[in-house]
């Protein structure tokens, strides 16, 4: 389990509980323990690049050791010190995050690659006081990207992972098209990744809704990624919006969608609309 967290960080801290365990592996995250790290990680900013430190190299020891309870422990930490700590500090806090979230979609368990793409979407919605304008995302897009082309036997875990792999571009968009400062989503070494995954997903002839009103079909890859894709578009300035149709063109030649139309003259009429 993670223990003596506060031990291990800040030993020198006697106002600080010490030894204690924030952390059960049969019953998760001791809410009292996680308020009483989360307090001290918000009273003492400068500590938080030290607790990411130790909660990656015990992440990393989890998973070597396929103790996977613990590390859906660590992530549920990470998650709410992460929402928590809105410091100039973060920074160095998020670099200790990025490469746990990085070690679990490299992991084949598809349960692993869920949770790290659940985290990432939580990091992609916080509006960060002080973001790092050197920080990289190559990683993320071109995972993800292959996460859209899942091509398991198991349906379920298919439409799992693709769905995840949507969530995870459609949050890099937003964590990067916002700020011109950030690394520019809209360079064809992205694109040409992102588009066609998208495409890719919203194209399927064999998939037949049963009910156009069931919940369940709003969590299909077809409908998802035309979400996505309505959102990259809508995001897209007018000087950027090539960037998008280059991809997509592409992609049609390459897989010969132009007969019958009926595909492209409805991603073209999402992308007009979009931009409008």
């Amino acid at each position: 389990d993670l223990a003596y967290c506060h031990d291990i960080i800040a030993p020198k801290q006697p106002s600080t509980p010490t030894n204690f365990k924030f952390a059960e592996p049969n019953d998760g995250l001791v809410k009292n323990n996680m308020d009483k790290l989360t307090y001290y990680a918000m009273s003492n900013s400068e500590k938080l690049d030290r607790i990411g430190a130790y909660l990656e190299q015990k992440l990393g020891r989890d998973l070597q050791r396929r103790r996977i309870g613990n590390v859906f422990i660590s992530m549920d930490a990470l998650d709410q010190l992460l929402v928590a700590c809105h410091s100039h500090s973060l920074n160095l806090f998020v670099e200790s995050f990025l490469k746990m979230v990085q070690k679990l979609l490299e992991s084949d368990d598809p349960d692993l690659q869920v949770l790290a793409t659940q985290s990432f979407v939580k990091f992609a919605n916080i509006e960060e006081d002080n973001p790092s304008y050197h920080r990289r995302y190559d990683f993320f897009v071109s995972k993800f990207s292959a996460m859209c082309h899942c091509g398991k036997d198991n349906e379920n875990i298919k439409t799992k992972i693709r769905n995840a792999g949507l969530r995870g571009l459609q949050g890099v968009v937003r964590k990067t098209v916002s700020d011109d400062l950030q690394v520019n989503i809209w360079e064809s070494i992205h694109m040409d990744k992102m588009v066609p995954s998208l495409l890719f997903n919203m194209h399927n002839p064999n998939f037949m809704s049963v009910d156009l009103e069931s919940p369940k079909d709003e969590e299909h890859p077809v409908y998802l990624s035309e979400v996505v894709f309505r959102d990259l578009v809508c995001r897209a300035s007018y000087g950027n919006i090539k960037s998008v149709l280059k991809p997509a063109l592409i992609h049609y030649d390459n897989h010969k969608l132009w007969v019958p139309s009926d595909f492209v003259v409805k991603c073209f009429k999402i992308i007009m609309y979009s931009v409008q």
